[in-house]
């Protein structure tokens, strides 16, 4: 064979394997649609598009606090008159209709989203309904950041309390550890001020306690400094993830921010993993930067192709690969890296839906654990996305705390058609990851699908009983009631 026709063989190999990537990813473009469901007027659902309710009435708050305290105080009121039960939304990144009650009335608390900053002492006091994108960039004005907060900034502030949120903040406890105080609307429409040292019991009731207690209405968190970060990344196998930890991450006090991720394509199937992180560098951090929509919506397509596809999978775990090979010793600010929206990963298929579950597992059991859900998922059928790993610091602060020790933060993500049949299996796969978080000594995150009945949410949160207890004694007409409550009480 002549010497231009192996090159000509060559370069059209090479067309063929750049093509193949190309061409499934646009295959996921092509296949999605920008058409969103429409909730019909009276309903309302939230983030697992599989709550759709119907409800008495969605009232939206005003911005002006002098204004939401009387009109909160009215609708209290009424709801008593009528006989109504009041449930409190944000952003509604809940998946079990916690922010939800059939026929009640729903409080719609995103326009609250007044901010204020004390630099002096590093505290911000912000509107409940604030999202933290908001905080941010608010924050970013002025060389500081959010001290604790999770993966992505279209969350509110109000919710994020409310479920005791945790990030990927390295040696961090949950939200609930930068909280320093928050205003309360109880049942009777009194405004309660709750602290560690003012209300401690209710201050740790409200914290990871679903909106059942009353409505936050300002709250102040601890800021700390924006830092310009370097990225670094760790290629190892998922055995190895604890002792790796300690050493890149636990005994490295330059770095700030952290995550894991293990590969769920089926070749090599939770046999490789990686560990993120950003080290604090000694220059000054650049304001945040408008995000590059190509960049960002080629980012998103390279999720969405992994969806029910053995070779998007594999795809994206090399792209990713390559990425963090190339933007190795980047460096990036604190503000930016926190700035992330959920539609990153933004489902555009309106006959599926993606769901997430978490499992917060000691170190002791991290890779018992592992070889434990491995032929669990193994054997499901549903569709796994992706499981990051993140560290969770021991909670000292919240009455339903998850974090008693502390733990690693198996998050994961799945995608599931909306049809019954998935509906069950999801159910079944998901009470096996409880059954096996049980086992090493875990925990299961709440504000998920409703799918663990309540003997099994007693045997990971026996306080349960008693949080019940306290329910009613704050709330004796279970005023604010949601379908989390409804399931487990």
């Amino acid at each position: 064979m002549k010497k231009k026709q192996i090159w000509i063989i060559a370069i059209l190999i090479i067309l063929v394997l750049v093509s193949i990537p190309v061409l499934h990813i646009l295959k996921t473009k092509w296949s999605e649609t920008d058409s969103k469901s429409e909730i019909p007027k009276g309903y309302t659902n939230d983030a697992s598009q599989l709550n759709l309710t119907k409800v008495d009435t969605i009232v939206k708050v005003p911005e002006n606090q002098a204004d939401i305290v009387k009109q909160l105080q009215e609708i209290l009121k009424y709801a008593r008159e009528q006989n109504l039960k009041i449930s409190i939304a944000g952003a509604q990144h809940s998946m079990g209709g916690h922010t939800i009650y059939p026929n009640g009335i729903l409080l719609n608390m995103l326009p609250y989203n007044h901010m204020e900053l004390d630099k002096e002492n590093n505290i911000l006091t912000i509107g409940s309904g604030a999202l933290w994108q908001d905080a941010i960039e608010y924050l970013d004005q002025n060389g500081k950041s959010i001290s604790v907060m999770q993966a992505f900034s279209s969350f509110s502030v109000g919710g994020s309390i409310s479920v005791n949120g945790h990030g990927w903040q390295k040696d961090s406890p949950p939200i609930s550890s930068s909280v320093i105080s928050f205003t309360l609307m109880n049942d009777k429409g009194q405004i309660l001020t709750c602290s560690r040292n003012e209300n401690p019991e209710l201050f740790k009731l409200v914290l990871g306690g679903y909106g059942l207690f009353g409505i936050i209405l300002d709250v102040k968190l601890k800021v700390v400094d924006n830092k310009a970060l370097k990225y670094k990344y760790f290629r190892l196998s998922p055995e190895n993830y604890v002792s790796y930890y300690k050493k890149l991450i636990s005994d490295n006090p330059k770095v700030n921010l952290v995550f894991g991720r293990l590969k769920i394509a089926n070749q090599e199937f939770l046999e490789e993993a990686t560990i993120n992180f950003f080290e604090e560098v000694n220059e000054n951090p650049l304001p945040i930067k408008k995000q590059n929509e190509k960049n960002e919506e080629v980012k998103r397509l390279v999720f969405r192709s992994s969806v029910r596809s053995e070779y998007g999978k594999r795809l994206r775990w090399d792209l990713e690969y390559g990425m963090n090979k190339a933007t190795q010793h980047n460096i990036f600010s604190r503000n930016e890296l926190l700035n992330d929206h959920v539609s990153l990963i933004e489902n555009k298929d309106p006959n599926s839906t993606d769901l997430l579950q978490e499992y917060f597992i000691p170190e002791k059991d991290f890779n018992q654990y592992l070889k434990d859900i491995k032929p669990i998922l193994l054997q499901s059928k549903l569709d796994l996305l992706n499981i990051t790993i993140r560290a969770v610091n021991k909670d000292e602060d919240t009455f339903m705390n998850y974090a008693r020790q502390d733990v690693f933060g198996f998050v994961f993500l799945f995608n599931q058609k909306k049809t019954e049949k998935e509906e069950t299996e999801m159910k079944v796969l998901t009470n096996k990851l409880v059954d096996a978080a049980i086992k090493n000594n875990g925990t299961f995150y709440l504000p998920y699908r409703l799918h663990i009945g309540k003997e099994k949410m007693r045997k990971v949160y026996p306080q349960a009983d008693e949080f019940f207890k306290f329910k009613k004694k704050y709330d004796s007409d279970e005023l604010f009631q949601n379908q989390f409550y409804k399931h487990y009480k």
